[in-house]
């Protein structure tokens, strides 16, 4: 009866830390990078659109393996989006951005890190936003 009972704390506390390191962290491997897909002005939105679905973007951006963080539109600037990459993926992202989204916005990349964890504990106001 012992040795269940040890075996159910095990394994109940085995999920509860698992659960607490998945928390506001990325995997060691990978790293977050923003991408700025800048509006071409000269261009309206369904030629962009088009020109998008031309060279296959929407196949091939992201790539396999690679998750969106966030994509949002920046109003007069044009798409930001926050992708966690793996190390070893980070020239994949980059052809895949060359190959299908040149053309139709002018692009930016920046390596990226989530100061929140940092700050979190200092901010007088706790409260995190969550769009999802």
């Amino acid at each position: 009866m012992i040795k269940l009972f040890m075996l159910c704390v095990l394994v109940i506390t085995s999920f509860t830390s698992l659960a607490e390191q998945g928390a506001d962290k990325q995997p060691k491997d990978s790293v977050l990078l923003t991408v700025f897909l800048k509006h071409d002005q000269t261009k309206i939105l369904d030629e962009t659109q088009e020109i998008l679905a031309k060279q296959g973007f929407f196949d091939s951006f992201p790539p396999k393996g690679v998750s969106v963080v966030s994509w949002y539109v920046m109003m007069g600037i044009g798409q930001v989006v926050t992708l966690e990459v793996p190390a070893h993926q980070v020239r994949e992202v980059n052809l895949a951005i060359e190959k299908t989204a040149w053309k139709a916005f002018h692009t930016e990349f920046y390596s990226t890190y989530n100061l929140y964890p940092v700050y979190k504990e200092k901010l007088k106001n706790k409260a995190k936003v969550s769009y999802e």
